[in-house]
């Protein structure tokens, strides 16, 4: 089932034919909500669906980021094998944690941008995110996608400049709209394997990133369970896996983010955002 947020509707189930609010499934609250709600809520909005037929159209462009205030954005760095070795670091032993701010994130549509008073090296990085449905703490790797509620896709847009100027990573990776998430929220059921996901980004028709999610060092369970030995994990959390190989700041010569550029950053089954940059 796909789950998302239109501007000024609200919480909703998409398809292809359209969306229903969650309201006409009998569940009146947001999609924080329904996570926090748990599996025996939200399978009773998936019964309610089966015998439902009554879609409405709607544009992709209608669509919000499906979360606006997980209580946490743990972000992973260095975790493709490739990417790492383009990066010239070894490979890590225990995964790269750093936090996006939630007021980085924005729409799959919407602009990104960038105040060219504060950085002109902007960089793009397609990544498969992991949203928390359970309370997770000291979870086992082989118990650990029991807790995951679904999947989404970010961009986890970064400031280069800043990023490697301040020698840690939170305020490049946190300016406003740096972080598009969406289109919408895939549940885990969905997602036989979260390890054989194809992934891209594309900027202005150009593939620039095309990797799978095999080659993650870490993978979706092992990050779960690592993590969630350091802190606990609420409903609604997020994880954001990593990026492959192919960034910008890497290449000869850089390929940094300038007005007008479009990005198209997809994961397979999931969705694709479409954002488009905007310098001011």
């Amino acid at each position: 089932m796909k789950l998302g947020v239109l501007k000024n509707k609200g919480a909703a189930v998409i398809s292809q034919n359209g969306y229903i609010p969650l309201s006409s499934l009998g569940f009146n609250g947001t999609l924080e909500q329904l996570i926090n709600a748990g599996r025996e809520v939200l399978m009773e909005v998936q019964n309610r669906l089966s015998s439902y037929t009554e879609f409405i159209p709607f544009r992709d462009e209608e669509l919000d980021a499906p979360l606006r205030t997980p209580g946490k954005i743990a972000a992973i760095g260095l975790n493709y094998i490739d990417h790492a070795s383009e990066s010239k670091m070894e490979l890590p032993k225990y995964p790269l944690v750093f936090t996006k701010f939630n007021s980085s994130i924005t729409g799959p549509y919407d602009p990104i941008v960038i105040p060219s008073s504060v950085t002109d090296k902007v960089d793009y990085e397609v990544e498969l995110a992991v949203v928390i449905g359970r309370r997770a703490h000291n979870v086992s790797k082989e118990n650990a996608l029991q807790y995951v509620f679904g999947y989404t896709v970010i961009n986890d847009v970064s400031a280069r400049d800043l990023q490697f100027a301040d020698g840690q990573w939170v305020r490049g990776k946190s300016l406003d709209t740096f972080c598009p998430m969406g289109p919408y929220i895939v549940t885990a059921d969905e997602i036989s394997d979260p390890q054989d996901l194809q992934l891209s980004c594309t900027v202005n028709s150009q593939v620039l990133q095309n990797a799978s999610t095999k080659d993650m060092i870490f993978g979706v369970a092992d990050l779960i369970s690592m993590l969630s030995g350091s802190f606990t994990f609420e409903p609604g959390d997020i994880i954001s896996t990593g990026t492959p190989s192919g960034v910008g700041f890497i290449r000869k010569p850089p390929i940094y983010l300038t007005n007008n550029d479009e990005m198209i950053t997809e994961v397979e089954s999931i969705g694709k955002l479409i954002n488009r940059v905007r310098t001011v």
